[in-house]
């Protein structure tokens, strides 16, 4: 990622330290984001993965009578194969859960974090507005 520290020139031709302040803090606001969009990102591919999963899974059990001409079978409930599959599938609801709920609690404290942020940036606003000189002539 390319930074680019442009404090020192608007120090230099304004003078102001605030205005620096809030570059630095858009700065560190536009960084969190970007890192947020990473984990975003890894979380839509797991998600999409496990949805993958159970799509064929679905699809293989609806073609299935068409492909074979199947239409009644006897299931061995204790068939460990049928045991064993079933084992993966509340696997992968878990991981499909977990997924959801770490999403939605990054994306609260996010949330949360953006809120914080534009609150000290209003803040700093209203700290320069005090501090300028008023242009308008009475």
């Amino acid at each position: 990622m390319l930074k680019i520290d442009l404090a020192p020139f608007v120090a230099e031709e304004k003078g102001d330290k605030a205005k620096v302040a809030i570059l630095d803090a858009h700065e560190d606001f536009v960084e969190h984001i970007e890192s947020g969009q990473g984990r975003i990102r890894s979380l839509s591919i797991i998600t999409i993965a496990v949805a993958f999963l159970l799509l064929a899974s679905y699809f293989y059990q609806i073609i299935t009578p068409f492909t074979t001409g199947t239409t009644v079978v006897t299931v061995n409930l204790l068939d460990p194969t049928l045991l064993g599959l079933e084992a993966v599938l509340i696997l992968v609801t878990f991981a499909w859960l977990y997924v959801g709920v770490v999403n939605y609690l990054f994306a609260s404290r996010l949330g949360r974090q953006i809120r914080e942020a534009r609150a000290k940036e209003t803040e700093i606003e209203g700290r320069l507005g005090e501090n300028m000189p008023s242009t308008s002539a009475s």
